[in-house]
């Protein structure tokens, strides 16, 4: 019995780290998606974007 709880909460810690970093690799590739979006933009043209 004490080995499958020392086998549950090995998981559940295993498991909470890759949530962790499925999360954090998720967020760098919005971020660098929204960099690479606004790579070659200027402020003229979000300017003349807005207006339309």
């Amino acid at each position: 019995m004490e080995q499958s709880w020392i086998g549950l909460v090995i998981g559940a810690i295993l498991l909470a780290m890759v949530a962790m970093s499925t999360r954090a690799h998720y967020r760098r590739e919005r971020r660098r998606a929204e960099l690479l979006r606004n790579l070659d933009h200027h402020d003229w043209c979000r300017w003349t974007r807005a207006r339309r």
